[in-house]
């Protein structure tokens, strides 16, 4: 063999040698910060049992959870069902009757209303100012009455539902809002979406992403500093289930998808978010802001540092930003009072991209504290991961 011929075997070798050790710093960088926690089970639900009213508490409100989101939020079995072993949320059209019939009320302050606000309870419908009652009915379940965890890992298995405007999310919210209301308390985002198909200016069920939200006020939340996409490879988030999942310790918070090596957003809980979020000084209505984590023993972790539940939603629309104005044929204007009326009359458009994959399924949830917290001790069943 000539020393030509020699150098046709070597450099492919070499290029194949270093492609491998590429590969290894990649996989080493993926995992070098995460490490190996003991911890107890807290809640692992197959829906084996039917829809458990012991584990889940379905919201029942008006208000858009603070987003302006379109929908109406039930105790139905028509919004939210077990079938097969599989958790359905289902969104619905609201009677056209009470959407167009002037001074029609929906008073939910006797029928249940979980909101805090009495705009979570009450809705009208009102021609002149263009006004209406919510346009949809949608689920939002939660797990705060019975699971919650500070420091652990949770896992949904979860398929995401297509259609126009669907905004399907799974998220988790501070049991006992220790710093006060939101977003002060927190909340972290593991995984929301949109129904819009691929081609939705924003990214549609082809995009995931997970969001850290905190802040002094609700007109300054930090979530633009931990806000990250990831987009399905050749595929969508709605044309099978995927395995979303959070793992929250002292140390740092990640989400993934499938893997704890596809990770999604990394956040380290080593100094105070504080100073580095360069929040103003006075609020919009000349309110000095002050650190609302001052008072935590955990200054780095605050306010992540208490213990959250699970929340698992289908939300339809929204007013604030989520789906962007002047997009993709987005038949409503934020700003606009008539938002709601707008979005309705459009629904022979976006009604037609609804089917029988405009549900979000959900086949498994797991939820489990981390040794040393919450009550979780070695000799409680504990798994490693």
């Amino acid at each position: 063999m000539n020393a030509k011929d020699k150098w046709h075997t070597i450099i492919p070798l070499l290029g194949l040698a270093l492609g491998m050790c590429l590969a290894g710093i990649l996989v080493w960088d993926g995992v070098r910060s995460v490490s190996n926690y003991k911890y107890c089970t807290v809640l692992d639900e197959d829906f084996s049992q039917g829809f458990r009213s012991d584990v889940w508490t379905r919201e029942v409100q008006v208000g858009g959870f603070g987003n302006g989101q379109f929908e109406q939020t039930t105790a139905s079995d028509e919004n939210s069902f077990v079938k097969n072993g599989i958790l359905y949320i289902k969104p619905t059209l609201q009677n056209s009757s009470l959407v167009e019939t002037d001074g029609t009320i929906i008073d939910l302050r006797n029928a249940g209303c979980t909101g805090t606000h009495w705009w979570d309870c009450v809705a009208t419908t009102n021609t002149t100012n263009g006004t209406i009652v919510n346009p949809v009915r949608s689920a939002r379940l939660t797990t705060r009455l019975n699971a919650s965890i500070m420091f652990g890992r949770v896992e949904v298995e979860a398929k995401l539902p297509q259609g126009d405007w669907l905004w399907p999310a799974i998220w988790m919210l501070p049991r006992d809002n220790v710093y006060g209301e939101w977003p002060r308390s927190g909340e972290l985002d593991i995984a929301e979406s949109r129904g819009n198909n691929y081609t939705y200016h924003q990214g549609g069920n082809n995009i995931v992403s997970s969001t850290l939200h905190y802040g002094p006020d609700s007109d300054n939340d930090g979530w633009w500093r931990n806000n990250v996409k990831r987009k399905a490879s050749h595929t969508t988030f709605s044309s099978g289930f995927n395995t979303f999942g959070v793992e929250w310790t002292p140390n740092y918070i990640f989400t993934y998808v499938n893997s704890r090596l596809v990770q999604t957003l990394y956040h380290p809980l080593t100094s105070p978010l504080w100073s580095p979020s360069h929040f103003p000084y006075i609020s919009r209505n000349g309110t000095r802001l002050t650190n609302p984590w001052a008072i935590s023993r955990n200054p780095n972790k605050a306010p992540f540092d208490q213990p959250f539940y699970l929340v698992l939603s289908l939300a339809v629309g929204a007013t604030n930003g989520w789906f962007e104005d002047g997009e993709s044929g987005k038949p409503w204007v934020d700003a606009s009072a008539g938002a709601k009326r707008d979005f309705w009359r459009a629904r022979g458009e976006w009604g037609r991209s609804w089917g029988c994959g405009s549900v979000m399924q959900v086949r498994r949830v797991r939820m489990w504290q981390q040794v040393g917290w919450e009550g979780c001790r070695e000799e409680d069943g504990v798994r490693v991961f």
